[in-house]
């Protein structure tokens, strides 16, 4: 807890500020491994697998997600309060996510040329989503959704296997309902930790007792809700990986 009654860190894997810390915070590591799990779930539905597509679509997703995306989100109000000078935030973006569009364009050249259909679906996502683009029309839940839940689960099953089956959109299904759970705990947190100074209150339990309510007590329970969902997501991804191999 900071000294006037907030949560002292804008996020429960922040470390802190300054230097090597903010880039490491800069990586959201937690979601950034939840969101490439969908990658890894959808790659690992496919008949035939195909190790080397799918390293490369984990690859691309974590430059554009756990880099490009991150950085643009930085840029946009700093909401992790971080040091990063906007030049070095801008290059980060421009660099990960161009070489995010690079694997793209030569998996598809390499493989199937539709594929390469998916990179300017992804580019588009990146960048209206986080730099909340046409007034913020696509920030919303169901925009995170489809963005950072169903393209990735889609993307993974589509670079391996070269097509899209029914499997496809039930996987993609899974991943927007999860991320909508993930999204609707982490904004109740994001809005304590960041937003809130101070609470005034507590809870009267039926024994008469009181419990104080502060900004820690608000979010506990949701953001171990996250932390859980987290470690559930990637657990899922490393047992289906294991069960391919």
């Amino acid at each position: 807890m900071a000294e006037d009654g907030r949560v002292a860190r804008p996020a429960w894997y922040a470390l802190g500020r300054g230097g090597w810390r903010d880039y490491v915070t800069l990586l959201h590591a937690p979601y950034t491994a939840w969101h490439l799990s969908y990658v890894v779930i959808g790659g690992c539905l496919v008949p035939v697998m195909d190790w080397e597509r799918l390293g490369a679509a984990v690859a691309a997703f974590a430059l554009a997600v756990g880099i490009g995306a991150h950085a643009l989100d930085e840029l946009h109000g700093r909401p992790l309060r971080t040091s990063i000078p906007d030049g070095v935030l801008m290059a980060l973006a421009a660099l990960s996510i161009g070489a995010a569009c690079a694997i793209g364009i030569a998996g598809a050249l390499a493989f199937d040329a539709w594929l390469m259909l998916l990179v300017p679906v992804g580019v588009f996502l990146v960048l209206a989503y986080n730099l909340e683009l046409f007034g913020g029309r696509v920030h919303d839940d169901l925009w995170f959704g489809l963005a950072w839940g169903g393209f990735p689960a889609i993307s993974g099953y589509a670079v391996v296997s070269g097509e899209i089956r029914l499997v496809t959109l039930f996987a993609a299904a899974f991943a927007i309902f999860l991320s909508l759970a993930q999204r609707a705990l982490s904004s109740h947190v994001r809005f304590i930790r960041r937003d809130v100074a101070s609470v005034d209150g507590a809870l009267e339990l039926r024994d008469g007792s009181r419990l104080p309510l502060d900004p820690a007590r608000l979010i506990a329970a949701d953001e171990r809700g996250l932390r859980l969902l987290t470690g559930a997501i990637v657990a899922l991804a490393a047992a289906m990986v294991a069960f391919r191999i």
